[in-house]
């Protein structure tokens, strides 16, 4: 994450900044156009209508980092309800999670365990479980999690960051379980020791990996991006491609040209949070593109 997005995560961290956020109407109206709401329904509702303008869907019920087992399970219970309204409502969706959210931190057997019956429920829904990566002193756990259920239930994905030093090294046991391997580019401020700090150093990391998943078999590459020299040369290896792979956006950004690729003819899924622990998620959005900073002035101001 560049200087910039560092600022922005500095700023919004403050709590007089989280008060204006999380209680004005203006807030609330930045984090709309970003999530799909705060219940289930609502969730239900933005991802029938994005399944209409055909694009998959991937459902994330906003929260991380609970502290205690109770909301660990109570977490848990809130994912099992959306397969369940996944499954019920033939939404063509999967689900995405972070495991601090069971519990990885505070109990890890029960996250893992947690993960293990989410996947279970997903398999009797017909669809998918994709891990969320969170900051990297979570990575080996979270990929140690990945091949403990990916190995028993075949249906779990996961998400690497291009960022990261240690990706691809981490994909080197990644490929072998299969399955779906979402690349995005990082969203947590890291230090230098662990991560790469210009864009160009990411982008770099991004294309190198991109390539490496695009030329994979027996996964399923999910190239998340909005960004048009990514898109293009992901476009370009897909004509060599002839197993299944996707892009995925986030809800909210790009619309035009998430409308574009679909009519285009290639697969997309779009990332769809909801919940009311959207803070978080909303500040991260603004410190990967901090023209959203601009948009939530304008709220306030009411333009």
């Amino acid at each position: 994450m560049n200087v910039v997005g560092r600022t922005v995560l500095a700023v919004t961290n403050r709590s007089t900044v989280r008060k204006l956020f999380s209680e004005s109407a203006a807030g609330r109206r930045l984090s709309l156009r970003f999530v799909a709401g705060e219940t289930i329904d609502d969730a239900a509702a933005a991802a029938a209508d994005l399944n209409e303008m055909g694009a998959r869907v991937s459902l994330d019920h906003l929260g991380e980092h609970v502290t205690d087992g109770p909301a660990a399970i109570a977490a848990r219970d809130d994912y099992l309800e959306c397969l369940d309204r996944i499954h019920e409502d033939g939404i063509d969706a999967n689900i995405s999670v972070k495991l601090t959210q069971l519990g990885l931190g505070l109990d890890d057997d029960l996250a893992v365990e947690s993960l293990g019956a989410l996947a279970a429920r997903a398999a009797d829904a017909g669809t998918t479980v994709t891990i969320d990566m969170e900051e990297s002193e979570l990575v080996e756990r979270t990929v140690a999690a990945f091949e403990a259920v990916q190995s028993q239930h075949g249906n779990i994905g996961i998400a690497v960051q291009s960022y990261l030093y240690r990706t691809p090294a981490d994909l080197d046991r990644i490929v072998e379980g299969g399955g779906l391997v979402r690349l995005c580019k990082g969203a947590y401020a890291e230090p230098t020791e662990v991560a790469h700090q210009t864009k160009d150093r990411v982008d770099s990391a991004f294309d190198a990996l991109t390539r490496r998943l695009m030329a994979t078999p027996g996964i399923t590459p999910a190239i998340a991006t909005h960004d048009g020299e990514r898109i293009d040369l992901t476009k370009r290896l897909a004509d060599h491609r002839t197993e299944p792979w996707e892009f995925q956006m986030l809800y909210g950004i790009r619309r035009n040209l998430q409308r574009s690729l679909i009519d285009e003819g290639y697969p997309l899924r779009v990332y769809v949070p909801y919940g009311t622990a959207w803070y978080p998620y909303l500040t991260r959005r603004m410190a990967e593109r901090p023209a959203n900073v601009a948009f939530f002035m304008r709220a306030v101001a009411g333009k």
